[in-house]
């Protein structure tokens, strides 16, 4: 369309041309040779127009055929482009309905399938029901048979069976539960047996020796008229200071000091050698000593309860405690020293509420404070489990621990009676603290006794050499005849030894015997 506007414009243009040049020369009039040459001008004007005229026609022409042929190929490959979808459509439709028609023919064999099972249930079902009244018939002619024969109705014969097995039932309960008491009761003695045994071999301390005086070794005899003074003031002066007897008598080079309280006594001993190591021995010097034993006392109290709490691993003990705690390091009871003891009781309290799934840190605390009182027994009135549960009660100690304190005698001490778990603990390791061999002198003489039993009982036993109590009585050794006893006699006669030995003798823990048979061969290279 472009074009065609273009050829109008200068058709129109030369159109316009040519009349203006025709009236200018008509205007001036310059006569006929002006007019040809305009003709002339005007006639080639003419013709450069129509030959611009053809060549934009031509280019025109070519330009539309262009613009059509490349409009046709569009709209070809449009056309090609929408067959082939129409094509992959017309595939996928088809592809439908050949899945369509497959789950079609699958659904009508099911469907047949189903009918076929439903007829053979249905067969089934009825051949059932005939069973079933078959059945109810043969029963019920059985059970009139049964009555007949037993005279006795379908309620009388299931009334007694009911009885019978009732009674049965009764009876292997009854059985079974004293079988499960018995089983129970054995099983808890063994497991009590193994915490004790366990808790013992876990801890060892050392052997201690009672004390009830110090005795302080002098450098010579000469000091000892030094200690006594001018008509006794010196030794009247320590007495007064210290609160001990001094016994100064024959005994070479030495002197004895006695006291009841264990830390009186400490610091007289290190009064006493404090003044015959300075040699200035008068009244005013000896009351300078002495408070200056005192606080050396007092020093080594604290840190003795310190590392014994420091031992146990336990942490906020009140001062006041602490220090107490330390003063039973100076303290003995029956041969045994009462702050290695504490700390004993402690480690084994800890160890049997490990056992038994208590709290191990409670029962450490309260293992370790249960003599406390013994530290006050010489300043309170009462016994030291009663004094020591109201001292750390006062020093912000839990109820538990103060109870545990309490009742770690029982009625022997006229305090309650262990009633919680913590109670029994720390009675338990009191005992066995104070019980195992050696801890106390007077119980070595009822140790050898047991020792002795032990033996005793394997020894009655027909074919016996000799015996040996061992490991402080937890094994016997049994040596035996071979000439007498067999391998297979001897392998019950272990069993024999162990019964016996359960019934008539008392150990802690279990015993272990071996009985020993060889066969001894010798001859002689001659």
């Amino acid at each position: 369309m472009d074009a065609v506007y273009i050829l109008v414009g200068v058709a129109l243009g030369l159109i316009g041309g040519v009349v203006v040049g025709t009236r200018l020369g008509r205007a001036k009039g310059d006569g006929s040779a002006a007019q040809k040459a305009a003709e002339e001008e005007a006639e080639k004007i003419r013709a450069a127009a129509k030959a611009e005229i053809e060549s934009i026609k031509k280019a025109a022409e070519v330009e539309g055929k262009e613009a059509a042929r490349k409009h046709k190929a569009d709209l070809d490959e449009e056309l090609r482009g929408r067959r082939t979808e129409l094509a992959k459509r017309e595939e996928t439709l088809q592809q439908k309905e050949r899945d369509v028609e497959t789950a079609r023919r699958e659904a009508e064999r099911r469907a047949g399938e189903l009918e076929k099972k439903e007829r053979s249930v249905d067969g089934k079902i009825k051949q059932a029901d005939a069973a079933v009244d078959k059945a109810e018939t043969a029963q019920t002619e059985a059970r009139k048979k049964l009555e007949q024969i037993a005279a006795l109705t379908e309620e009388q014969a299931r009334k007694r069976l009911e009885d019978e097995v009732r009674a049965q039932a009764y009876a292997s309960a009854a059985v079974e539960i004293k079988r499960i008491e018995d089983d129970a009761h054995k099983e808890a003695t063994a497991r009590a047996k193994t915490i004790v045994a366990t808790a013992i071999q876990r801890f060892a301390s050392e052997f201690v020796h009672e004390r009830t005086v110090a005795v302080v070794p002098l450098p010579s005899d000469d000091l000892k008229g030094r200690l006594i003074g001018r008509e006794g003031r010196n030794i009247r002066a320590i007495e007064a200071a210290t609160g001990v007897d001094m016994i100064i008598d024959d005994t070479a080079e030495s002197i004895t000091i006695s006291c009841f309280n264990p830390v009186r006594r400490e610091v007289a001993r290190l009064a006493i050698s404090a003044l015959v190591a300075d040699g200035r021995i008068h009244p005013t010097r000896i009351e300078e000593v002495v408070r200056k034993a005192e606080k050396e006392v007092d020093k080594v109290c604290k840190e003795a309860g310190e590392q014994a709490v420091f031992d146990l691993g336990l942490h906020r003990v009140h001062p006041e405690l602490v220090k107490h705690l330390g003063r039973l390091k100076f303290r003995q009871s029956y041969a045994q020293n009462v702050l290695l003891h504490s700390v004993e009781v402690g480690y084994l309290a800890g160890l049997i509420a490990s056992e038994l799934g208590a709290n191990v840190k409670l029962a450490r605390r309260a293992g370790l404070l249960h003599d406390i009182g013994k530290a006050l027994d010489h300043e309170q009135e009462g016994g030291h489990a009663e004094v020591g549960a109201a001292f750390v009660r006062k020093h912000g100690e839990s109820p538990k621990v103060a109870q545990a304190i309490a009742s770690h005698h029982g009625d022997e001490g006229g305090g309650p009676q262990p009633s919680a778990l913590l109670d029994h603990i720390v009675a338990a390791a009191n005992s066995l603290s104070a019980a195992r061999p050696g801890a106390r002198r007077e119980q070595l003489a009822s140790y050898i006794k047991r020792l002795e039993d032990l033996e005793a009982i394997t020894k009655r036993f027909t074919g016996v050499e000799r015996a040996y109590a061992l490991m402080a009585g937890r094994e016997i050794r049994v040596m035996v005849m071979n000439d007498q006893v067999d391998d297979g006699q001897a392998i019950v006669m272990s069993k024999e030894i162990a019964r016996a030995i359960e019934n008539e003798a008392t150990y802690p823990g279990q015993v272990r015997v071996v009985v020993v048979r060889e066969t001894r061969a010798s001859d002689y290279a001659r």
